[in-house]
This record gives structure tokens, C-alpha cells and sequence, in this order.
């Protein structure tokens, strides 16, 4: 839903979502609303003024000149920033979830990211241009798709206060620290796996193809895990929790070009390859990762690449 401002007057645009609707035409009275939230997806605050030459008044301007977004039914494209209500008025920082490249490693230690994103090879056969000894892949984050096992390199997410001014020896303070880990990515082109290369399936997928999972220190101890110092950890200052896990690719991009041909690109190249004739296709998409205390959130991108033929 959106407010919209109409000659002085606030209107309330509220509109339900595709499973709202799906719930709602059930008929069964499993349409409830038991929450809701707020977002500020419309506001840049880089338009806060302190220079304003009107004074203070006029700091917030611009701001408050910002079109406000109509309603969307589309779950995807809406809520991207939601609002924290935190009740204490005594903290200077705020958490938040930090990728870790530094212990994203593979089997040869290098370090995470590739490019600024994580590489998913999507079957064997463009696994193995990236284990031939003959090819530099030193630096590239290139997770193994089709056998997420095979690989060491993973995502990793780091959590806490992410400040010098505070001693790492310090604890966060526990309504402070994410538990429960909410991710949300495209079905169609992969799944999240454990480390050790276990299947996880999704909570749910929607209308979208939008697949949620959930992962909750305690449950899931080998992909949320309390975090300290000596864990090298990606904050500068006290730790929160640290969450990692891998992705294998779907059985779509696995064994077929469609959906590349109708979401990515063709003939691209991969600059650390001697041999400019080898060509991949790709997909770019997001992983986006929600923690379910703080309702932090950071969209880490994710190339699905393809060895092609011909």
C-alpha cells in the first residue's frame, strides 16, 4: 500500500498482493492480517540539505518533495526498505550483515567474490574450464553448480556492529543479534545448499518464482553459527552471528539453454582466459538475504555461467 498526498489531504492506497487475492478467494477466513510493515523505498536521504541557505526548516526539503510510489500488488517489486522499530534510545550503532570474502575460499585458497559477484558454473562441463590448471582463476568466486560439494568456496554473511569505536571483545547486545536468517532468490535458476553440499528445500515459492528459505541458529548450526574474533570476522566491531551456505544451479540451466537464451547473454568471455574462443553464456540475478531480528538486508549478486558450444 502507498500514502498519497491529494490537495492537502493523506489517502491510504491499499491494494493486496497476488497472494493476498490467492488467500482472499479461498474463502475459508485464512485471509487474515495478523502484521504489516512500513518502507521507505521512495526516499533518498542524500537530499538531507545541512547547507540549505534558508536555515534548518528547509534541511529536509527536497526530501519531502520525493513523488510517493503507488501501491504494488507485485511482492517483487515492492518493500525493498523496510523500516527498523528498535524501542531503545541508547545506541549509537546499528547492526547490520556484511559479506565475508576473506574466508569464502576454494580448494586452491583464493579469495570470494568474482568481479564483485559470486559465479555459479552450471554444470560439470563449465566446471571443469575453471579446474584446468591451464586457466588463472585466482580471485574469482566460482562455486561449483552442479556439484556444490566438490568445491570449499562459499557465500559468507557476517553480522554485528561494524565500528573501530567499539572492542570486538565486547558482546552484542542480544535483540541486537540475527538468529534467523530469511533468503529469497530466484527458483528457477538454483537452490541453496548447506556447505557440505546438502540440498536445502524452500519454505515456499511464489506466484514469482521466488523462493523463500528460513535458517535459524540452533536448527541449522552448520550454516548459522555464533561469531567471535578469532573467527576472522568481516565487522570491525562486536560480533553477531555468521551465515553461510552455497548454491547449486537448477536442473533448467543445468541441461538446457532456454532460460539463458530468454533471461541472459550469449558469447561473453572471461578476461583471466588466455583463450578468448571459449565463450559462456550468463545469467545475473540476486540472492537476497533478510535477517529475521533486525530486518537487515543485503542483496549479494550471483552469475549463472554456462560453457558454450558452437
Amino acid at each position: 500500500m502507498a500514502f498519497l498526498d491529494n490537495s492537502g489531504d493523506i489517502i491510504l492506497d491499499a491494494v493486496l498482493t497476488d497472494t493476498g487475492r490467492f488467500r482472499l478467494a479461498k474463502g475459508d477466513g485464512s485471509f487474515k492480517v495478523v502484521k504489516y510493515a512500513f518502507a521507505d523505498d521512495e526516499i533518498d536521504y542524500s537530499l538531507y540539505d545541512l547547507d540549505h541557505t534558508s536555515g534548518s526548516a528547509y534541511y529536509d526539503l527536497d526530501i519531502l518533495k520525493s513523488p510517493v510510489l503507488e501501491a504494488f500488488t507485485n511482492n517483487t517489486s515492492t518493500m525493498k526498505h523496510k523500516l527498523l522499530s528498535i524501542p531503545r534510545t541508547n545506541l549509537r550503532f546499528l547492526p547490520i550483515m556484511k559479506l565475508n570474502g576473506g574466508v569464502s575460499l576454494d580448494r586452491n585458497g583464493d579469495a570470494g567474490e568474482a568481479k564483485n559477484m559470486f559465479v555459479v558454473a552450471v554444470n560439470k562441463e563449465t566446471e571443469d574450464k575453471f579446474t584446468n590448471k591451464n586457466i588463472d582463476i585466482k580471485g574469482e568466486g566460482m562455486m561449483f553448480g552442479e556439484n556444490p560439494a566438490a568445491g570449499q568456496r562459499r557465500i559468507v554473511v557476517d553480522q554485528g556492529l561494524h565500528t573501530t569505536e567499539i572492542s570486538q571483545d565486547f558482546s552484542i547486545d542480544p535483540d541486537l543479534k540475527e538468529t534467523r536468517y530469511i533468503v529469497e532468490m530466484d527458483h528457477r535458476l538454483g537452490v541453496i545448499s548447506q556447505p557440505d553440499g546438502t540440498i536445502r528445500q524452500p519454505s515456499f515459492v511464489d506466484d514469482d518464482n521466488i523462493a523463500t528459505y528460513n535458517f535459524q541458529m540452533g536448527v541449522d548450526s552448520n550454516m548459522v553459527q555464533a561469531l567471535n574474533k578469532d573467527l576472522v570476522p568481516g565487522i570491525d566491531g562486536p560480533c553477531g552471528t555468521r551465515f553461510m551456505f552455497k548454491i547449486r544451479s537448477s536442473l533448467e540451466l543445468n541441461s538446457s539453454t532456454f532460460l539463458f537464451t530468454k533471461l541472459g547473454k550469449s558469447d561473453q568471455t572471461w578476461t583471466s582466459m588466455s583463450d578468448t574462443n571459449i565463450k559462456f553464456r550468463i545469467i545475473d540475478s540476486v540472492v537476497r538475504i533478510t535477517g529475521g531480528t533486525t530486518g537487515y538486508k543485503i542483496d549479494i549478486p550471483i552469475r549463472f555461467l554456462r560453457y558454450q558450444t558452437g
